[in-house]
């Protein structure tokens, strides 16, 4: 089989997909396509076969892959994408029929992650979660087992030496897993840091592509790159918010998620994620402009709860909803917030919702402290947020929100 060095256009690619009835085969090809896009593919063609279940040998069944075959040859097809997860006997049959490159939805979005990761502990999960893939697919590429031709599917680590020796893998695999157990635990003495000192943190989570990073930047300036793609961004951001109420929380953007995220990615990622885990509040981002929206949202869910999120505070955010495609009307989520983030509209009620959503840990107080008490007001200047004061005969008199540990600290000099 002849494979394809770099190119400057893009590699012409045919969907393939086989409709049991589990769940909706256009859409998801419609997002495969988007996937392949995303990847630098143009997408040629599709095809697809209503099964009980794929054909163990070929995926599709003969008489569809003779016509995936012709279709091929036809319109000098680089790439076949599966829309689910090949066996490596699948992989090896296909590619043997109609002697084209094929990859599957599971190495597509890795591929694409490889593309993506800027940070150490980014590159390292895309790479364990490639090995882990790959390793027991060894015998799925035939005699071929080089993949140093440039293409989808052929970035990241895992191509030369790792294809061709198992024990070299599984070495591999294992520092991998202990670099990210390290990293790991450092996270944790972050949390732990984070906690001590009263930081409580927000994490926006949501369906790739809804405007996480549009929103994050909108209310933070945190300067993250924010594209009309899927997995625009792929290693967490964080940043301090303030709220109205004056209490300053920890903003953290997460890698975004889609249907069928392979498990491996969530296994690598999932000491990332446990932000979500570990925070107070939880955005729930989705594109309202979007007529899978509802699903969107139910997808996300689903992967929260996979997380151990269940029962946490979470605030379901429309965004997008300044587009003429956007129905918000359809939507009946309680506590659901109505936001345009990059027309930077409905960021008042989310910052409210925010506010509500959190424990209270703030109070807000009317105080009355005498002058030879100076260094009180000081104190309260400092860590509390004063929206009025005023010198009186008796002593300075303050409105102010403070936490509710520093408002027991001077209760005394609380007046109604």
């Amino acid at each position: 089989m002849e494979y394809y060095e770099n190119k400057q256009e893009p590699e012409k690619a045919v969907l393939i997909a086989v409709d049991t009835g589990d769940y909706n085969c256009e859409t998801s090809l419609d997002e495969l396509e988007e996937l392949a896009a995303t990847a630098g593919a143009q997408v040629i063609g599709r095809m697809w076969q209503k099964r009980d279940k794929p054909d163990s040998a070929t995926f599709l069944g003969s008489g569809r892959i003779e016509e995936l075959a012709e279709f091929c040859e036809n319109n000098e097809v680089d790439l076949v994408i599966a829309d689910s997860e090949l066996s490596p006997a699948q992989l090896r049959n296909i590619e043997k029929e109609v002697d084209t490159r094929v990859v599957d939805r599971t190495t597509l979005i890795l591929d694409i992650f490889a593309d993506r990761a800027r940070s150490n502990e980014g590159k390292l999960q895309v790479e364990l979660a490639q090995l882990k893939y790959s390793l027991p697919r060894l015998t799925g590429k035939g005699i071929q087992l080089s993949r140093l031709g440039g293409g989808i599917g052929t970035r990241g680590p895992g191509e030369t030496k790792l294809e061709t020796d198992r024990r070299h893998i599984r070495r591999r695999v294992k520092s991998l897993e202990e670099e990210l157990e390290s990293l790991e635990k450092r996270r944790g003495l972050a949390r732990a840091r984070r906690e001590k000192d009263g930081v409580e943190t927000v994490v926006i989570v949501g369906y790739t592509n809804a405007g996480k990073s549009t929103l994050m930047n909108t209310l933070t300036e945190a300067g993250v790159l924010a594209q009309d793609k899927l997995f625009a961004t792929l290693d967490p951001t964080s940043r301090a918010l303030t709220l109205p109420d004056g209490r300053k929380v920890m903003l953290i953007d997460t890698v975004g998620f889609i249907r069928r995220l392979p498990h491996n990615l969530v296994e690598a990622f999932k000491s990332t994620l446990e932000e979500a885990v570990c925070a107070k509040v939880i955005l729930n981002v989705c594109d309202a402009s979007d007529p899978e929206c509802a699903e969107h949202l139910e997808v996300t869910n689903e992967l929260l709860d996979e997380l151990g999120c269940s029962g946490k505070p979470t605030i379901p955010v429309f965004n997008k909803c300044d587009l003429a495609e956007a129905n918000v009307y359809l939507f009946n989520e309680p506590n659901a917030v109505r936001i345009s983030a990059l027309e930077k509209t409905g960021l008042d009620e989310l910052l409210d919702a925010i506010s509500k959503a959190l424990p209270p840990t703030r109070a807000k107080v009317k105080m009355l402290i005498p002058y030879s008490d100076g260094a009180a007001g000081a104190v309260l200047r400092k860590d509390g947020v004063i929206q009025f004061e005023e010198y009186r005969a008796d002593g300075l008199y303050l409105e102010l929100i403070a936490d509710v540990n520093l408002v027991d600290r001077y209760k005394d000099y609380c007046v109604t």
